[in-house]
């Protein structure tokens, strides 16, 4: 009932809340984020937005979030992708689908053009890709704050380069900021986690997201081993962020060092890694 799937008939809790009161519940875009697409689109980059939300709630939040002219900012556009299944579903599995006035045509057998599309798969989206660019292997840098549904499969299924946003990283705002100061002015990117409405906190009940603590064997110390999450970040991200705004001011030719650069499990990390990866990384053990 609370979340029943029928945008348009305004059924349940859920979506009618949010159609009515937008405001409560969505935070817009920055302009520094706004304008960072701009500068990837004008530098010729192809822009795409995959959500696994159907077109007409997709629309609801990018009119809130970015503006009516949302759909400027990307050339393509696919909505209703059933994420995860997007990346590892055939074409005959999950084809593309056209829409009118939000409702799912017949079944596309290719990609032809850029424009807005629902379900499909990865693989006739890197055709598509293909034909955009003028290239046999494009690279793809896909942007995700899910690890099952984003940055896992994206690596796994795709081979693209993937770059997790870890709300997880806010809780170590005078670390960012530390590392921030000795950069040079050029290269700072903007580290606004202060400003949000709702300020991160690191969990009482559940401690460190990226460390766990052992209980040793008899009289045996405690041993700190990284959490099965950290490590998914370090394996399968190309690297971390808290959020876009950390890095739309930085230049488009920066170089982020990779979490597979030196095998590191804090590499990958920007601005700088969360303080509990910090002491003794070296001694530390993966579990």
């Amino acid at each position: 009932h609370n979340y029943a799937l029928i945008f348009l008939e305004d059924c349940g809790t859920y979506f009618p809340e949010v159609k009515n009161h937008p405001d409560k519940y969505l935070q817009r875009c920055p302009e520094s984020v706004k304008k960072w697409l701009k500068q990837l689109k004008n530098a010729g980059k192809i822009l795409l937005l995959i959500t696994s939300s159907h077109s007409d709630y997709c629309r609801l939040l990018c009119e809130h979030v970015l503006g009516n002219d949302f759909e400027e900012y990307f050339d393509i556009l696919i909505t209703n992708a059933l994420k995860p299944g997007f990346f590892s579903h055939t074409p005959n599995q999950r084809p593309f689908r056209t829409l009118e006035n939000d409702e799912e045509q017949e079944a596309l057998l290719s990609l032809d053009k850029p424009g807005w599309y629902s379900q499909g798969n990865a693989l006739q989206l890197f055709d598509l890709l293909k034909k955009m660019t003028g290239k046999m292997d494009p690279k793809v840098v896909y942007f995700g704050d899910s690890m099952h549904s984003d940055i896992f499969p994206a690596r796994h299924y795709s081979n693209w380069e993937t770059v997790f946003i870890l709300e997880e990283l806010l809780g170590d705002k005078v670390t960012a900021a530390a590392k921030a100061e000795s950069e040079p002015l050029e290269k700072k990117g903007k580290y606004e986690g202060d400003q949000l409405k709702t300020p991160y906190f690191v969990s009482k009940q559940w401690g460190s997201f990226f460390m766990d603590r052992l209980p040793g064997l008899e009289n045996a110390e405690e041993t700190l081993v990284h959490t099965w999450s950290c490590k998914c970040i370090s394996t399968y991200s190309t690297i971390a962020i808290p959020s876009l705004e950390t890095i739309a001011d930085l230049p488009l030719d920066y170089r982020f060092t990779r979490f597979s650069s030196n095998s590191s499990a804090t590499a990958g990390y920007y601005p700088t890694p969360p303080r509990a990866l910090l002491p003794n990384e070296e001694s530390l053990t993966m579990k």
